[in-house]
């Protein structure tokens, strides 16, 4: 099919989404199977991708693009050729690849992940085995995984041959990596592309030329064309996400956690005991290194990376901009220690509900009372509320007697509301009475879940300054974006959590209040409502307990429902994001929207050690 001329398809047309740029589309939950076509032909995806290519050529890379600008700059561009939709994903892969391209090049390849399927594999006969790294490929020449990999760890390239784009997020925060070369399915590629795009993380993407997931293929010179990418010339350099995301995870390495926090007590970490723990620690130190050692665990640290970018986009952007990296080390220790304590009160809130759940699991570890006993544990959860307050009045002289002041009522505010919605929780789990409606469910979300976030981002904006024109849309904000959240980790529930409970079901036999259960009350008739009351406490055994929940839960079209509630709270938390007048505090709110409420299926944790990637520390797919 004719190209059409790149003079038809003016700068402005290659750019004009459905909505203005730098405004958030209205998301909502579709099928997208119909959008996800693979040119059948090589001269059809080359006459595509060289399209695509002129395309992104005009496009302003100051900036990242989100996946719904460049899918409405993707529809144009089919449009302009005369191709169907159903090469959307496809032509969205490859602009973003060819938006990214330069960046990557200019990344030496020391400093690339090279990301391989386990799918490019022959199904038959193939003698790697899967270990804690992915495919252990034994390069026996039978297909072409051996082949990229040899040439990619020439070039100097860390290469994982596995998928699951938390696990490359994780490695790319690690600071262990710039860039990404990557070789996956359209499947895979659209779970991955928003948080390429809006992180900002340099990437070249080849689609593999079908889904399959069995004896699939690609174009292999395009393969080792995007390995052996080299610079042709000055890249713009995007903004991006990722300096903050390292910045915050750093704090919580554990000689930058004793350095912002220093260690009454001076005792030694718990990893220095060779496995004897907190027994052999001084009983009066032992509180401190257990709780340092939960601090430094796991998790996204999403919330201190809230108070960073939005003090950040309040003080002129410069973290997300080049030099980033540098312009964060000069961030004064008070901001830093204002950010690590939104994280110490999570963690704090996090040791206690593990208890009066009974939890087992934090971070794919035995939870801190299961390993310590009860009393301990609610006596660490203790103390990390006490270091959290601390964090903040320790630098009041810094910081400014009202600044501090204002952000230690707010966070005392957040505590305040998140017991109050634990200790709503925890009364229904303790009644014989398990009625609940829809919105008592959302009333208990929204104590719990949201004053984390509104602590983080207020906190953020009253470090820059005045904060009181925020008070009132951060407060909105965070409370449509918590209990969005907490309805998708009811839905993941019932997927198994690879880094908590990872179990499905486990918030119905730990009795707890969710909105699925209200949902369900709601639409099943008499006998089949009296019937789930009595299913948490029914002696048989728990996996058909869970099995006739879910199988009610289905009857009662719940997680269908619970899904919709989802995009009805986002696109709340979206239209107060659109009110925002500062560009660059509006991109971050819909860059948390998209992250914090990202719908990719959990994976398995995958550990990534440094026989495989030259990584000095395990790399886990993270969990919020």
């Amino acid at each position: 099919m004719a190209t059409a001329p790149v003079d038809s398809l003016t700068a402005d047309a290659a750019v004009a989404p459905e909505v203005p740029l730098g405004q958030k589309k209205k998301s909502s939950r579709r099928n997208t199977s119909h959008l996800k076509l693979v040119p059948a032909t090589r001269a059809l995806r080359d006459s595509l991708r060289a399209r695509c290519k002129e395309v992104a050529d005009q496009l302003d890379k100051s900036r990242p693009l989100s996946k719904d600008e460049m899918e409405a700059i993707a529809r144009r561009t089919l449009e302009s050729v005369g191709l169907p939709e159903g090469y959307v994903g496809w032509t969205m892969v490859n602009l973003a690849s060819e938006f990214w391209r330069d960046q990557v090049a200019a990344v030496p390849p020391s400093r690339r992940l090279f990301l391989l399927p386990h799918c490019l594999k022959h199904a038959e006969g193939c003698p790697a085995d899967y270990d804690d790294f992915g495919l252990d490929c034994k390069e026996c020449g039978a297909c072409s995984i051996a082949d990229f990999r040899g040439v990619a760890e020439q070039l100097g390239y860390k290469v994982l041959v596995a998928e699951g784009s938390p696990i490359v997020l994780k490695i790319i925060v690690s600071g262990y990596v710039d860039a990404i070369v990557g070789v996956a399915c359209l499947n895979v590629l659209e779970k991955a592309i928003d948080k390429i795009l809006l992180s900002g993380i340099p990437c070249l993407a080849v689609p593999l030329l079908s889904s399959d997931c069995r004896n699939t293929s690609v174009d292999e010179d395009w393969v080792h064309e995007a390995i052996n990418a080299q610079p042709s010339q000055p890249a713009v350099t995007t903004r991006s996400y990722v300096h903050l995301l390292r910045a915050a995870s750093k704090m919580f390495e554990p000689a930058e956690l004793d350095r912002l926090a220093p260690r009454l007590r001076g005792g030694p970490r718990l990893a220095e005991l060779n496995g004897k723990g907190a027994t052999a620690l001084d009983p009066i130190a032992a509180t401190e290194a257990i709780a340092h050692d939960f601090l430094a665990k796991g998790g996204k640290y999403s919330r201190p990376f809230i108070t960073l970018a939005v003090y950040d986009a309040l003080t002129g952007g410069n973290g997300t901009q080049a030099g980033g990296e540098e312009h964060l080390r000069s961030l004064s220790d008070a901001v830093r220690r204002a950010a690590l304590a939104i994280e110490v009160f999570h963690k704090a809130s996090l040791v206690h509900d593990d208890i009066q759940d009974d939890d087992a699991f934090r971070y794919g570890d035995e939870t801190v009372h299961r390993r310590y006993g009860v009393p301990t544990a609610i006596n660490v959860g203790d103390y990390l509320i006490g270091l959290g307050y601390r964090s903040i009045s320790r630098d009041a002289a810094t910081l400014g007697a009202d600044t501090a002041a204002d952000i230690l009522d707010r966070l005392a505010d957040a505590h305040l509301r998140l017991s109050e919605g634990q200790g709503a929780e925890l009364m229904w789990r303790d009644s014989l009475h398990k009625r609940l409606s829809p919105i008592d469910a959302l009333k208990i979300y929204a104590l719990k879940t949201a004053p984390a976030f509104e602590a983080a981002l207020y906190s953020g904006a009253r470090l820059a300054g005045d904060a009181e024109m925020y008070r009132e849309p951060f407060a909105q904000f965070a409370r449509h974006l918590g209990v969005a959240f907490q309805i998708l980790n009811d839905l993941n529930d019932w997927q198994g959590d690879a880094h908590n409970k990872l179990a499905a079901g486990g918030d119905i036999l730990g009795g707890r209040p969710t909105v699925l259960w209200a949902l369900a009350l709601e639409a099943l008739d008499e006998p089949r409502r009296a019937e789930l009351e009595l299913l948490p406490a029914d002696a048989r055994p728990a996996a058909w307990r869970v099995d006739r929940v879910r199988h009610l839960y289905e009857q009662a079209g719940v997680f269908d429902k619970a899904a919709r509630l989802v995009d009805k709270y986002r696109e709340r938390a979206e239209a107060v994001a659109d009110e925002i007048e500062r560009e660059e505090l509006r991109r971050l709110l819909y860059y948390l929207i998209d992250t914090v409420l990202d719908q990719t299926p959990p994976v398995e944790p995958v550990v990534v050690a440094a026989p495989t990637l030259g990584l000095s520390l395990p790399v886990v797919a993270p969990v919020t």
